[in-house]
């Protein structure tokens, strides 16, 4: 946000009613004080003298009051510094005898409020019940070959390289190489903090138009590939599975995965045959580990797809007619004949390219983040 510098004292007296009236409005619709007595039932249960009799459990609620308290910390912090802005008002009146003086220091502590409510607006977008949770991110080349192909596995760079850069742990569970260049599909497990919270954004269509490096002419060509996000589920959630609705396959794993690779049937395929979601894994030598493992891709997905089912009945029933399908266009990354990626849901866009392609995405994720915040309140 750039650092705006108010004329008068009436205009930036009118600017902090408005940021106090957003930020109350938004801290009653969002129940941040039903939040924060949840926090202090959990500080109650921790300061039980046989809390620890249950270390599983313990662990668990332990877990659960950390990730509050740094989730609620902004929001108390902000309403504090907003409340005692009229008390600066005075004391920077006194301390400067130029008026002028004063509105810019001023302008500097409002703006940099402002910019707080809306990093708190991230913050508020990261309370969902599953956003704390580890990320399965699957991405999918579209139709068109090896055009699609090659733009899939330029996916997989970008993505690859942001988790680099944040620090998550991650794994790629399963490669499906291209017949000529690129990847049919490949699956990510992601291990951190709101990785779910983070990648969520990242569902949909992402679309890319460039000059073709697989045409001798250099005809500009049109690529799709999907990506869907599901949280890694916790072993309590129950999610029934008939064995009936399943058609499951053995093949040979394909790719870097070292000398077991190609020689034996290890890699495991499922089919959900209702839904039509399959899941695929080969990073384990062992066939039984690789169908485990690939049944917990399966039960993240129907979990997902039932938590979808779920909103898109509030929202009819609301009249809302936001669409939460991850299979929609959500990017447009435009290599020729100009230079632009953009956001469809945000408006945000940016003519670096290169950097966005090198992993830096934090600001798409962030707008959207913020498009949700703003959605729910």
């Amino acid at each position: 946000m750039n650092e705006y510098i108010y004329k008068n004292w009436k205009e930036l007296e009118k600017e902090y009613q408005n940021l106090k009236n957003q930020f109350n409005n938004t801290w009653n619709k969002n129940h941040i004080d039903a939040k924060i007595a949840e926090l202090r039932d959990l500080e109650q249960i921790i300061n039980q003298p046989d809390f620890w009799d249950n270390p599983e459990e313990a662990k668990k609620i332990s877990q659960k009051k950390s990730s509050l308290e740094k989730n609620l910390k902004p929001w108390i912090d902000l309403k504090n510094a907003i409340e005692d802005f009229p008390t600066l008002i005075e004391l920077i009146k006194e301390e400067y005898n130029n008026e002028d003086k004063a509105l810019e220091e001023l302008s500097k502590e409002l703006n940099q409020l402002i910019q707080k409510l809306e990093d708190i607006q991230i913050s508020l977008a990261l309370l969902g019940e599953d956003d704390n949770k580890n990320a399965i991110l699957t991405i999918v080349s579209g139709a068109g070959g090896t055009e699609s192909q090659d733009w899939a596995e330029m996916l997989l760079r970008m993505y690859t390289r942001w988790l680099q850069k944040k620090g998550y742990e991650f794994e790629i569970i399963d490669y499906q190489p291209g017949e000529e260049a690129g990847i049919k599909s490949a699956t990510i497990l992601v291990k951190g903090e709101n990785a779910f919270g983070y990648l969520k954004c990242e569902n949909g269509v992402h679309r890319l138009v460039r000059q073709s490096p697989f045409n001798a002419n250099n005809k500009r060509h049109t690529s799709f590939a999907s990506v869907h996000v599901s949280p890694e589920i916790d072993d309590d959630i129950d999610i029934e599975i008939n064995e009936n609705d399943l058609r499951i396959d053995t093949y040979r794993a394909s790719g870097a995965g070292g000398q077991h690779v190609n020689k034996t049937d290890s890699a495991v395929r499922i089919l959900h045959i209702p839904t039509g979601i399959v899941v695929q894994c080969q990073n384990e030598r062992s066939q039984h580990k690789n169908k485990a493992t690939a049944l917990k891709l399966l039960k993240s997905k129907l979990y997902e797809l039932e938590k979808q089912k779920k909103q898109q009945e509030i929202e009819a029933k609301s009249g809302e007619k936001r669409d939460v399908s991850w299979g929609n266009q959500i990017r447009s990354y435009v290599f020729h004949p100009y230079k632009m990626v953009k956001d469809l849901r945000t408006g945000y866009e940016t003519s670096d390219i290169e950097s966005v392609m090198d992993g830096e995405i934090d600001e798409f994720i962030k707008s959207y983040l913020k498009e949700i915040a703003t959605v729910k309140t």
